[in-house]
């Protein structure tokens, strides 16, 4: 443990990040390419399909960000207190925060068991496309249990300096999951259902591999083996920063639903460009979040061992380094908008031509937005949990549903701009509020 906290401490700034990220940046990526080719399989079942993914996604955006606010506050809690070489109370972080994603992945559990067909049937009048979706839903929610594990494995590799361990676990559930998706979509004949499958047990390997590195590593980390009493200090010292991570997180699940119920005033193959959008934008984010991942350990750590000019350096690297990444991606989208659609979703006609305009006036937005997700890292690592929420909220509901739905009733070939419009108002408000954070918990 002392030489993983050197390398917190004393690595230079920019190969922390860069050591920290990669392998995160790498089984993201690969998450990345499972997404994508998941998405090609269904597309080529029907187009029906597509669409009920695309209607589940919000669904899907809402477990994932359970998981996520969870592990913001789990990795923040869990680093500061390896920074502050208090390791018993850091094995006490580790067993709440299992046992709060376990009770996530109950909560879930009964929503695709009772909830998921009416689910489906508030968002479409077509039976068959309600049909596979709560189909998908189902399996995927009462078997999110590997996803829930999962998440805070990688959290724990992550924050005690060991980010390939990281790679592994999210790496080979996707790869597996890659393998399987085409026997049980094709060669068994279960469509929709096959692809929810393979997502479950690729999720499930992962978390199995987790457990066997976190006994491999046992001797390295700050957890024993045993059951820990739980406490409500504990619970709320965690739930200061999860509740605001999680609301923030659940922000897009509600963007998609919303984004989803405004093109639908104009059309389905609207919501069908907009599932697909979202599918291709995650080969540019995921690199993003990853970095994001290391931001929130490596400010953290050296907040609470009391180094906030190294604290500094890491905002300033990580958001210099993502605005050239998404700049990169916005540029190539724009290239390639049409033989991805294409290639990867089989698009032709209204929906080709819609699809382009739409990639290419959502990519404009890829280097602003990261001015928010950097700097809401910096927020949620120092304890101003609420000015990342009030930055997601005006990202995801308090500028872009207005804004899309403005433009659907004046010029709907242009609303995928409303996501540039809305990027570049949040990240100034979220430029003058990291300003004021920089004059106060960063200042010395």
């Amino acid at each position: 443990m002392v030489q993983q906290e050197n390398m917190m401490g004393v690595l230079p700034i920019h190969k922390l990040i860069l050591q920290m990220s990669w392998p995160i940046m790498l089984s993201m990526l690969m998450q990345a390419v499972y997404n994508l080719v998941d998405s090609m399989f269904v597309a080529r079942v029907s187009d029906e399909a597509f669409l009920a993914l695309s209607y589940a996604y919000p669904v899907q955006t809402l477990l994932v960000a359970y998981c996520v606010g969870l592990g913001v506050a789990f990795s923040s809690t869990l680093s500061k207190r390896i920074g502050e070489n208090r390791m018993d109370e850091a094995t006490k972080v580790i067993g709440h925060g299992f046992f709060l994603f376990l009770l996530g992945w109950v909560a879930f559990f009964l929503f695709g068991l009772f909830l998921a067909p009416g689910f489906l049937r508030s968002c479409t009048d077509t039976d068959q496309v309600a049909l596979m979706g709560a189909d998908y839903l189902r399996i995927c929610c009462c078997l999110s249990i590997g996803v829930c594990i999962q998440f805070p494995i990688e959290r724990i590799l992550q924050a005690t300096g060991h980010p390939s361990g990281f790679m592994l676990v999210q790496g080979s559930g996707a790869l597996l999951n890659l393998i399987l998706d085409p026997i049980f979509i094709f060669t068994f004949g279960m469509g929709v259902k096959g692809a929810a499958l393979a997502t479950v047990i690729g999720q499930i390997t992962g978390a199995l591999l987790g457990i066997g590195l976190l006994f491999l590593y046992r001797r390295q980390m700050p957890m024993r083996f045993h059951p820990v009493k739980l406490q409500g200090s504990m619970f709320r010292e965690i739930g200061v920063i999860a509740v605001p991570a999680i609301l923030m997180q659940s922000l897009n699940s509600v963007m998609s639903l919303g984004m989803n119920a405004i093109l639908r005033l104009w059309s389905e193959t609207a919501v069908w460009v907009l599932g697909a959008y979202f599918k291709i934008q995650s080969f540019v984010f995921m690199p993003i979040f990853s970095i994001n991942n290391a931001l929130i350990s490596v400010i953290s750590y050296n907040y609470g061992a009391g180094s906030k000019r190294r604290a500094t350096q890491a905002i300033r690297f990580s958001l210099q380094l993502s605005i050239l990444i998404t700049a990169i991606g916005a540029g190539l989208l724009w290239l390639a908008a049409s033989p991805l659609l294409v290639c990867c979703f089989q698009a032709s006609g209204e929906a080709l031509t819609l699809g382009v305009r739409s990639l290419r006036c959502a990519c404009l937005s890829f280097p602003v937005a990261t001015v928010s997700i950097i700097y809401s890292a910096a927020f949620q690592s120092l304890n101003h949990n609420l000015y990342s929420l009030s930055v997601s909220l005006l990202r995801f509901l308090v500028l872009l549903l207005p804004m899309a739905l403005l433009l659907i009733l004046t010029a709907p070939e242009w609303v995928f701009m409303a996501f540039f419009f809305t990027e570049l108002i949040a990240a100034a408000v979220t430029w003058l509020l990291y300003r004021s954070v920089q004059g106060s918990a960063l200042a010395g």
